[in-house]
């Protein structure tokens, strides 16, 4: 057969990774649209030339942040951790270089901030791959340990070493403006995005972070090291918090113990925003870079206010006085909160279901496009964890063995241990009558959120978003108390009903939307505080009626207000003197929780969705009605700790209900509940948060040493004693009660000696 002039040429294979989309013009459009909306609403700064390389410059240190995040979540992990990597490795580097503290030269300095960047990057990926602790586990614990060590070194100061800088100009110029009129930060910012572009479009790496994100099951079986690719993208992500914190460092000169804070919300943001899919196997670092500068775009146009004028009269002049109209404190991380749940809801109901391209098809008569399945056997099999548990609970004989095979038995063990250790430190204080009522008050608000918490986490959910729902309903019950002049049983009923709202939300995102449930309440973690903060203008609220305030009183003073309170010298008075109202309130809801998950239909079906949604949805349990109840009652639990918390202050402060996400978790996983979901008692987390209570106590309190002298342990350090004891638990649950660590290892030993080995249970 004759050949002809024209052969057709083998169709060129588009590489699946491309370096930009539509979705990146899209959202060049939308910041110029932005960005021209900013002119018109605040002239003197975006009307100035100088704003878009301000915009650049501050965006420039998140947009690093964003290039390792975009491995992360294309890998279908997360990392909570990025902005107290920041905090910590400019804390580290400034303290060796300050003058005031260590004082060491500057490419020491350098080498120990690398160093522990580095550091928190490989333990995030050993935690999470080898040690297999879900990612926002791991994550959210590293912020909450990286926070406290930022504090506890800096002590809550602020470190400044403007003139030793001068020493070193070839570092501290990454903080300044170039010869040709713009902070070399960008230019940083540039290089690393270039760079992260063509390794996750065009190297072998950026294809096994897609195959890990898309099918990790489907990537192993390639051949591809899964392990070792989300190890790598925790690494990277770590770097680059490393990187951004000493372009920080090199434009402040200095830190303060706030540094990075809120940073990881930014960076989770940008890079959703630039279309990455939290589900992993989707997004391009370009994308992640523009997400970045929209996100700062949005932060500026927000913070920046509107110019305004008004006249005031001193005398009789009448003066024109300019100023800014601000949104009040607050405002700017709930409309970001709002911001990262509105672009993770984009990629599955928009991009996988062909929402543009089907509509364009509709409008032209042309056949529809498919809808992109999400998931599938391959990736997310059925599963049933704890068997082996349970196994030994039944084998258990006589009431000490049933007592030691449950899951909380340790708990309570512990929480005994714990307050005999107290007891043996202080005895003069610690064996009073009133010192551990003292100490049940202060457990109180751990333990009504750690109820919530175990019928959400024996779902297999988790709720992060807990003390943001303590802060936002404290918030809404002493604003109409005190601004608007609300009776105190109105305003309570409208706190619950603000908590039980953001329950609602959470079950609606989580359960309707399906959005994971730490995405969720990560989302409603931002926007429940900073809606707090809004109605408040992040002021400090007091002077309450006393009715409201007997709430967090002690029994006796509830008594002799409504005139019933027994003689003074029996053993009523005494008992009514010691015991608080909230801690009966807390044991009244404790009791009925308990009743409902233990011996209730509903109990049940929690554990069955916990254990196996799939096997649960097979035999009839509706799943998504479990999971969304519990969401809404771990709110409301949450909604009743924060009017508690104003009753028993007497005031509200904007930083109600910080950590106690951290303390509810642990709190439940110590208790004996499961990250995995499936099990968890709620007299276990009781004894958990008695455990973190006490331990919070035994940290604060004042020993007498030898010489006389006393030592109390600085406050800062206690958030991370208790990240610890969280990371501890969870990988306990993993290894000794879901994977029988103990009974392997005890296997092996038998077989080696030549005895009977137990029979194993699958």
């Amino acid at each position: 057969m004759p050949m002809t002039s024209t052969t057709l040429a083998p169709p060129r294979r588009r590489l699946p990774l491309e370096l930009i989309g539509g979705w990146e013009v899209g959202l060049l459009i939308f910041m110029v649209l932005l960005y021209i909306a900013g002119v018109f609403i605040n002239p003197k700064f975006f009307g100035q030339t100088d704003a878009i390389s301000a915009i650049l410059r501050d965006t420039a240190r998140y947009g690093v942040m964003a290039a390792g995040m975009t491995f992360v979540i294309i890998n279908k992990d997360l990392d909570l951790s990025v902005g107290s990597t920041f905090g910590l490795v400019a804390t580290v580097f400034s303290l060796a270089f300050s003058t005031s503290y260590y004082d060491l030269g500057i490419v020491p300095s350098l080498l120990a901030a690398i160093a522990v960047g580095l550091g928190v990057g490989l333990i995030n990926g050993f935690f999470v791959t080898v040690l297999r602790v879900p990612s926002f586990i791991t994550t959210l614990t590293m912020l909450f340990i990286g926070r406290g060590f930022v504090l506890g070194l800096t002590g809550g100061k602020t470190v400044s070493y403007s003139e030793k800088a001068l020493t070193a100009p070839w570092f501290f110029q990454i903080g300044e403006t170039n010869a040709f009129g713009f902070n070399n930060q960008i230019l940083i910012f540039a290089l690393v995005t270039a760079v992260g572009m063509y390794v996750l479009a065009k190297t072998r790496w950026g294809y096994e972070t897609y195959a890990t994100g898309g099918n990790e099951l489907a990537a192993t079986y390639a051949g591809i090291p899964t392990r070792r690719v989300r190890m790598r993208a925790y690494v990277l992500s770590a770097l680059a918090a490393t990187l951004a914190g000493l372009m920080s460092v090199a434009q402040d000169k200095g830190i303060t113990s706030q540094y990075g804070q809120g940073a990881e919300l930014i960076v989770i943001a940008s890079v959703i925003v630039g279309g990455a899919s939290i589900l992993g196997g989707r997004g391009r670092l370009l994308g992640g870079a523009l997400g970045a500068i929209l996100v700062t775009l949005i932060d500026k146009v927000l913070r920046e206010g509107i110019p305004m004028s008004r006249t005031v009269k001193v005398g009789d002049v009448e003066m024109q006085v300019q100023g800014m109209a601000q949104l009040p404190p607050g405002a700017v991380p709930a409309f970001l909160g709002l911001i990262l749940l509105i672009s993770v809801l984009i990629e599955p109901w928009i991009i996988r279901r062909n929402v543009f391209p089907r509509l364009w098809a509709r409008v032209r008569g042309k056949p529809l496009p498919p809808i992109i399945e999400i998931g599938g056997v391959a990736i997310e099999g059925a599963q049933t964890k704890g068997s082996s548990a349970s196994d030994r609970s039944m084998k258990a004989r006589g009431p000490i063995g049933h007592f030691l095979a449950r899951r909380d038995a340790a708990a309570i063990i512990l929480a005994v241990v714990l307050w005999c250790v107290g007891l043996y430190l202080r005895p003069d204080f610690w064996g009073s009558l009133d010192n551990t009522f003292n100490l049940m008050l202060s457990f109180t608000e751990v333990g009504l959120l750690s109820i919530g918490m175990t019928y959400v986490i024996a779902n297999a959910d988790i709720d992060l978003s807990v003390g943001s729902v303590l802060a936002l309903s404290a918030a809404t019950c002493a604003f109409l108390m005190k601004q608007m002049g609300f009776d105190p049983m109105s305003a309570a009923f409208i706190a619950l009903v603000a908590g039980a709202a953001a329950g609602f939300i959470n079950a609606l995102l989580t359960v309707s939307f399906g959005l994971p449930a730490f995405v969720a309440t990560l989302g409603m973690f931002y926007m429940a505080r900073g809606i707090g903060a809004w109605l408040t203008a992040g002021r400090q609220l007091s002077s309450f009626p006393e009715a409201f305030n007997l709430i967090g009183r002690k029994l006796i003073d509830a008594l002799a207000y409504f005139k019933v309170a027994p003689a003074r010298g029996t053993l009523l008075y005494d008992i009514a003197a010691a015991v608080s109202v909230q801690t009966l309130f807390m044991i009244v809801v404790a009791i009925l929780a308990g009743i409902v998950l233990a011996k209730t239909p509903f109990g049940q079906m929690v554990y069955a969705t916990g254990g196996n949604r799939r096997a649960a949805d097979y035999a009839g349990i509706n799943t998504a009605r479990v999971r969304a109840i519990s969401l809404v009652f771990s709110a409301l639990c949450a909604a009743f700790a924060g009017v508690i918390y104003v009753a028993f202050l007497r005031s509200f402060n904007p930083s109600a209900g910080q950590l106690r996400e951290l303390d509810a978790i642990a709190a439940v996983i110590i208790g004996g509940g499961s990250i995995f979901g499936g099990y968890g008692t709620v007299l276990g987390a009781l004894a958990g948060a008695a455990v973190i209570a006490l331990i919070r106590a035994l940290l604060s309190l004042q020993l007498i040493l030898g010489n006389g002298q006393s030592f109390v342990m600085p406050q800062h350090w206690v958030n991370v004693f208790i990240g610890l004891i969280l990371v501890i638990a969870v990988v306990g649950d993993i290894w000794f009660r879901q994977g029988d660590l103990a009974g392997s290892i005890r296997r092996r030993l038998s077989r080696k000696s030549g005895a009977t080995p137990e029979t194993a249970h699958v």
